[in-house]
């Protein structure tokens, strides 16, 4: 199976099943000398963790990660230092209930890739989805904590928060205001709105979609002009997310409606005077803050009764129990937040190897 890496210079390979024994990724390219323990990899994995509560699910892993290598303790014993070796991490899966499954191992779950996993490898494990589970995103979000190290270290910020869920939108900007509620939203009267509308939909056995944005202090020169775009990086990346149905960059579809005079981000002495391009032009950053939103899809796992077919295409309906999430949202933010991460890292990366290059000439 192909497709498991992502980055160039950043690279980072996931794997692991939702109902297998771990799931974990191994990162190459990262630079020595960057402080890196499992305490700055955890703080990102409880975010993501599933179990506390609310929309979410109420399986409980700990999600506790191991680093398996790439580090070595300083010469002072006071922290571990990445060597520029591979690191290794592993999560294991501690309350996978795996029977919960086997009444629907011979059906086609509804907007799940039940049908298409099959149809591509002839083989498929309905576990929880296997590889296409949404637990896959665990190994992500704990290469993205390693890559904000990097970042960090070049003033490169990255944060993601809730605009909007079932319809309901953030009026508000407070970014001060997104750890002070569970769904991250940077406007606490639409996040109370937000939790009225996930218990309603909660009661009714249905599911929610939403917005999530994600802002990046960035500077400019990260990118290329043709296939490599900045923005096209971006939109793969969040794509690559199950979840995700849709990616918008600054002004996004808006940008259709309006003039080029509108549209167009007049520079000053100062810089620029408005942000429609969200932070790049011509695949390329501009020091702008990076403005990018993404359309998350409501959880297909609903309890409710649905048509749809078995393996021997006989016509069936199903009802999905188990354990499920009312929304991929606020859980997905953290899943956001790393592959962006990941992305700028990647192109840190190769922007270094561009002006090394240039040096040499």
């Amino acid at each position: 199976m192909p497709g498991n890496s992502y980055g160039d210079f950043f690279r980072i390979t996931t794997w692991g099943e939702s109902h297998g024994p771990a799931l974990g990724v191994v990162i190459d390219g990262c630079p020595s000398g960057i402080e890196l323990n499992q305490e700055i990899i955890q703080r990102d994995l409880d975010r993501r963790r599933p179990g506390k509560g609310g929309g979410e699910s109420p399986r409980k892993e700990p999600d506790k990660v191991e680093i398996m290598s790439g580090t070595f303790g300083s010469e002072d014993g006071c922290c571990e230092m990445t060597t520029g070796t591979p690191i290794s991490l592993v999560i294991f899966n501690k309350d996978a209930h795996s029977k919960s499954y086997d009444h629907i191992k011979n059906v086609f779950r509804p907007g799940h890739g039940d049908m298409t996993y099959l149809a591509k490898y002839g083989i498929r494990d309905y576990r929880g989805g296997g590889r296409a589970s949404a637990r896959e995103t665990v190994a992500r979000v704990a290469a993205g904590a390693v890559a904000n190290c990097l970042l960090q270290k070049h003033s490169i910020d990255v944060v993601a928060y809730t605009v909007a869920i079932g319809g309901i939108h953030a009026q508000e900007r407070d970014l001060n205001k997104i750890s002070e509620n569970r769904l991250f939203c940077p406007d606490m009267e639409a996040a109370q709105k937000m939790e009225a509308r996930i218990d309603e939909v909660r009661r009714q056995g249905d599911t929610l979609g939403g917005i999530v944005e994600i802002r990046a202090v960035c500077p400019p020169g990260l990118g290329e002009p043709v296939f490599d775009k900045l923005d096209g990086e971006l939109a793969k990346a969040l794509m690559s997310i199950g979840a995700v149905k849709g990616v918008e960059i600054g002004a996004g579809f808006q940008a259709a409606e309006m003039l080029g005079s509108e549209n167009n981000d007049s520079i000053s002495p100062s810089g620029f005077l408005s942000n429609n391009s969200g932070g790049i032009l011509a695949g390329i950053s501009n020091g702008e803050h990076l403005i990018v939103r993404v359309a998350v899809k409501p959880i297909p796992s609903i309890n409710k009764e649905q048509q749809t077919v078995n393996v021997h295409n006989e016509a069936v309906s199903i009802k999905i129990g188990g354990r499920h999430d009312i929304s991929a949202i606020p859980r997905i933010i953290p899943v956001c937040e790393a592959m962006v991460r990941l992305t700028l890292a990647d192109h840190l990366l190769r922007q270094f190897a561009t002006q090394a290059a240039a040096q040499v000439k």
